[in-house]
């Protein structure tokens, strides 16, 4: 059974940048897509950007220029790369899995990783 595991987060400032990533353990990625969702304070959980089994990748339009979606199969791992983070990225991330390509709906996604705290304040 497939297992997710963030990492990465952290406290950064503004402008700053952080690496994300999802370690999958139980299953390969291979045949999987990969979605990073975070969820503020209060607010619902969204989608932020997504990689699909043949290497596809979607962002939200808030991270699109400044977020970067990778995988590497070989290290079963998923990365999100956040440059230029803004106050308004402070989220708890996560990722989840599904089969094959990439989707608009939460859940359509299981596997759900833990999560990983990204604060971007000064």
């Amino acid at each position: 059974q497939l297992q997710l595991v963030e990492s990465g987060g952290g406290l950064v400032q503004p402008g700053g940048s952080l690496r994300l990533s999802c370690a999958a353990s139980g299953s390969t990625l291979a045949r999987r897509a990969i979605g990073w969702f975070r969820q503020a304070p209060g607010k619902e959980r969204e989608g932020v950007s997504c990689i699909s089994s043949l290497g596809g990748t979607s962002y939200v339009d808030s991270v699109k220029g400044r977020f970067t979606i990778s995988r590497d199969n070989a290290r079963e791992t998923v990365y999100l790369q956040m440059n230029s983070l803004k106050p308004e990225d402070t989220a708890v991330y996560f990722c989840a899995a599904r089969f094959w390509g990439c989707s608009n709906t939460l859940t359509d996604f299981g596997s759900w990783g833990q999560g990983t705290q990204v604060t971007v304040s000064s």
